[in-house]
């Protein structure tokens, strides 16, 4: 509610005593809807949680003509699905949690539109995870069975706690060093030594960040690094000062081995669609030859070249152990925890600046796991000369020691 300056009150600049009791009910109201609205979104104990639901909405078509039966525009499917699902939650026991929800991708398929969905909730972090991810799907799913609108199918609902991007992979598109969209890699960070690229590095929690021990090998100083994220250098997204590094105890340059390290830094972060953590894989987790990883980072273009300020992206294939430990590869330099990954024939690698940066892989579910970790090779981009990664999952059990992760 807006006053005018001086305009309040009698005609004297007196206040009647009715007047002056209907400004206190006002400001006590005010006070009172302050109050609550701190008290919902700043409740102690409390955390942003992202769920991913998929739904089917059955005998229509997207079409550029929205005047043809049967047939709708792109924006207004995104429209009705998102007001679906805002009425759903805001009329249901969630209320109180729910946030808010955005369609990433509308896929036709021969029956109709599948609608992918990014739901957004604030619950108490002591409820377990598996419980609320029942009680969303248990709503959504009586009241897509009940709506009248559209005729819709619910899919799957899943917890979005990792790994989840809100800008969907083109898959048949032929990454090779292209500049990476907006909040496509939203675990992406650059490490920075007084305020200069040095590494890449993968956000795994709100306050945490796994990269490659070789490059604190010259300065592992925590005062003396930052943290930035998004995907241009300058402007980044947002920075955060770095308050630990802990470099693996057994990695000792010039050795490669135990290429890994683990950086702390605060205050931490909230997870949006630009910022957002990965998924780590099992310890137990295997990847087979010739799977299609895709490799991000800020490095050079070619050897000897300077970092980029924006984030590129690249699609590369797993190279097996036989193939990698090769007299003609890398023969006996591939140890334990490392593995190959990219193409034989060179072309599409990283480079210097690269290095600390997120090797991933997509399952079937959208869900994306940092498989590797970009550690070393031979010149940038060479035949018979493929990227070595640290092996993720070899050093599970050490990344959640440190991290709790």
């Amino acid at each position: 509610m807006m006053y005018r300056a001086g305009g309040f009150g009698s005609r004297n600049g007196r206040l009647k005593p009715w007047t002056m009791a209907l400004l206190i009910v006002l400001l006590l109201t005010a006070v009172a809807v302050t109050i609550g609205l701190l008290a919902h979104f700043l409740v102690p104990g409390q955390r942003m949680e992202y769920y991913h639901g998929t739904f089917k909405i059955l005998d229509v078509q997207i079409n550029s003509d929205s005047g043809q039966n049967g047939k709708y525009q792109l924006k207004d499917l995104k429209e009705m699905s998102e007001n679906l699902v805002d009425d759903t939650f805001i009329d249901s026991a969630l209320k109180q949690h729910y946030i808010k929800n955005q369609v990433v991708r509308l896929t036709p398929e021969e029956d109709g539109v599948k609608a992918d969905i990014i739901m957004v909730f604030q619950f108490p972090s002591a409820e377990q995870r598996a419980v609320r991810k029942k009680k969303i799907h248990s709503i959504l799913n009586q009241k897509i069975r009940n709506t009248r609108a559209l005729s819709i199918n619910a899919l799957s609902v899943q917890v979005n706690g990792c790994g989840k991007r809100a800008v969907p992979l083109v898959v048949n598109r032929i990454m090779s060093g292209d500049i990476a969209a907006k909040a496509a890699w939203p675990w992406q960070a650059s490490l920075q030594r007084d305020n200069v690229h040095q590494c890449g590095a993968t956000l795994i929690s709100n306050t945490w960040l796994v990269t490659a021990a070789h490059c604190f090998k010259n300065n592992a100083n925590p005062r003396q690094w930052t943290v930035s994220f998004g995907t241009t250098i300058n402007p980044p997204l947002m920075k955060r000062n770095v308050k630990r590094i802990i470099v693996h105890e057994r990695y000792h340059s010039p050795a490669r081995e135990y290429d890994i390290a683990v950086v702390q830094f605060s205050p931490r972060v909230a997870f949006t669609d630009d910022v957002r953590r990965v998924c780590l894989p099992e310890a137990s987790a295997s990847f087979r030859p010739n799977s299609t990883v895709y490799i991000t980072g800020f490095g050079a273009l070619y050897y000897g070249g300077k970092s980029q300020n924006d984030l590129r992206e690249a699609r590369l294939k797993i190279i097996s152990d036989d193939v990698c430990k090769q007299p003609q590869v890398y023969g006996s330099d591939i140890k334990f925890g490392m593995f190959c990954a990219g193409y034989l024939e060179g072309i599409y690698d990283a480079c210097r600046g690269d290095s600390g940066g997120p090797l991933v892989i997509k399952d079937l579910k959208d869900t994306w796991y940092l498989v590797g970790i970009v550690s070393w090779g031979d010149n940038c981009g060479q035949r018979n000369r493929p990227g070595v990664y640290t092996m993720v999952a070899y050093y599970r059990h050490w990344i959640a020691s440190k991290t709790g992760v």
